[in-house]
């Protein structure tokens, strides 16, 4: 059987591998990401000793939404620093996908917080307790100033990691001024159902994110097409390229998300003449190299493998 394949570095392999890397980029300040997390869990312990003596469900509820936000931001620390290693014998995509398991174990860790809070807010819907007030007032100045600080050091970074974890700290900042809003109205009036209310709220909110997430987390790890739409867009490209009769084999899954992984066996027709001399076949093989890699600019995938085939010939995958 013959086989002839392209490779982007112009190398007349059995197998393509088009690099066109969009890894997280090695400059990447781990500094700032790394000062976050510190920050982060430092004030999370506060909020959970707080919460426990203010006898606030709502700071409670806050506490395990700061304790995701710690996972997500001391997992995105120690991919800084991965992503800096090279590729493995072990691990030769990388240490990208590390980023997948990491987000179901923080998952996992704020449904189980999620439905701790709930069961101790439900209770006090039906027996409300009157919180400490004046210190709730307290605790929400200072998560308004940690957490908008911690926002505006990360807001100097320009990398997507660094993006996603600001938000986050933006919502904590806003989560913060709820508290305190519902803080200062206790202090003049004696309605302690706000607490929980605003517990069950958080809650919710971060029960809905959190399952959002999980989802996509697990259809990525099950190596599900991370984006049907660019799918069949690549699909459609490759397939209107000349020469080409079929594709089969076709693949698209992503390492972690952000960085997508492409591999598909690309049919040649009959116009292609293997009776040619070996100058002219690889001449047109390089071509159609060269329209791959057009085609495929686009989408900025991290690696991608095609493999010629003639079409006459039988795949060894079938």
């Amino acid at each position: 059987m013959t086989k002839h394949s392209s490779h982007s570095h112009n190398h007349n392999h059995h197998n393509t591998h088009g690099h066109s890397h969009s890894h997280i980029p090695k400059d990447m300040s781990s500094n700032r990401i790394g000062w976050a997390f510190v920050l982060n869990v430092f004030f999370t312990i506060i909020e959970f000793i707080g919460g426990y003596l203010t006898n606030s469900t709502a700071i409670m509820a806050d506490a395990v939404h700061d304790l995701g936000d710690s996972l997500s931001i001391g997992l995105a620390w120690i991919l800084s620093k991965l992503s800096k290693r090279d590729s493995s014998k072990y691990f030769s995509y990388g240490y990208q996908r590390f980023s997948l398991m990491g987000a179901l174990i923080n998952g996992m860790v704020l449904i189980a917080g999620s439905i701790w809070v709930i069961s101790e807010s439900i209770p006090r819907l039906l027996h409300p307790e009157m919180p400490d007030a004046q210190g709730m007032v307290w605790l929400a100045i200072l998560g308004v100033v940690v957490n908008g600080y911690a926002a505006y050091k990360l807001s100097s970074g320009k990398t997507l990691n660094e993006r996603v974890l600001n938000w986050h700290l933006m919502e904590d900042v806003l989560g913060w001024i709820a508290v305190l809003i519902v803080a200062i109205t206790l202090m003049y009036i004696d309605l302690p159902i706000l607490d929980p209310l605003l517990s069950i709220f958080f809650t919710l909110f971060i029960l809905f994110n959190v399952l959002k997430n999980l989802k996509l987390s697990i259809r990525l790890f099950l190596q599900a097409s991370p984006d049907e739409h660019i799918q069949e867009n690549i699909h459609q490209a490759l397939t209107k390229l000349e020469h080409v009769k079929e594709i089969h084999h076709f693949h698209l899954w992503s390492l972690d998300g952000e960085q997508h992984v492409l591999t598909a066996h690309l049919v040649l027709d009959n116009t292609i003449n293997r009776e040619s001399d070996c100058k002219k076949i690889m001449a047109e093989l390089v071509e159609i190299k060269a329209e791959i890699s057009t085609r495929l600019k686009p989408y900025n995938l991290s690696h991608t493998t095609i493999e010629f085939e003639f079409y006459d010939e039988v795949c060894r995958d079938e």
